[in-house]
């Protein structure tokens, strides 16, 4: 006789695959808690169903309500809060979801930066796609180059447009998309 158990996948960030590593569409439970909380924001409205179902502790009949409120006009993304906020208390603590949950307001509501981000320092004349591999702000050249053509990189707040720029020399804060900032200085 054979015995099968089977049980449901938890369907990753981009809301097709399954969750996975070597997918690049997972939430690691190392991850900081400012970090899962903007992955977990990220999720789509209909995938944050799935995750509660299995990742959450609450009741089913909580998360029917949860359901009933958004239907009746509730913004989801304040349910969604409460997911982030309950996986980042399972892995880290109930003050560092509360936290995660303020700099998650402040910096993507408010259009604040990070408080605390990583600080760089590097010889001046370095090109622009360099730096923000060097910065630890994207994973390439390449992905730099992308990323500017996108419109995704700004320095203090000033989109970058050229994908041949040579950044002045003195501190300016680095951006690439809505989380990842870097402090660097060019000497």
């Amino acid at each position: 006789p054979q015995v099968i158990l089977t049980m449901p996948l938890l369907v990753g960030l981009d809301g097709v695959k399954k969750m996975s590593k070597s997918a690049h569409n997972y939430i690691g439970v190392a991850d900081a808690p400012s970090e899962m909380f903007g992955k977990i924001m990220s999720i789509s409205d209909d995938l944050m169903w799935s995750y509660f179902e299995l990742l959450s502790f609450r009741p089913l009949e909580e998360l029917a309500q949860f359901k009933q409120d958004v239907a009746n006009g509730k913004n989801p993304r304040d349910v969604k809060f409460l997911l982030a906020k309950e996986i980042i208390a399972r892995f880290h603590s109930e003050a560092d979801a509360d936290a995660a949950e303020q700099e998650f307001i402040s910096r993507f509501q408010k259009g604040n930066m990070p408080e605390e981000m990583p600080e760089f320092e590097f010889e001046a004349g370095m090109p622009i796609a360099n730096l923000l591999k060097d910065a630890e702000l994207v994973n390439s050249t390449s992905d730099a180059m992308r990323m500017i053509r996108q419109g995704a990189v700004k320095i203090d707040g000033e989109k970058v447009e050229d994908t041949k720029l040579t950044p002045a020399a003195g501190t300016a804060v680095y951006q690439v998309g809505k989380r990842k900032f870097a402090r660097v200085t060019l000497k």
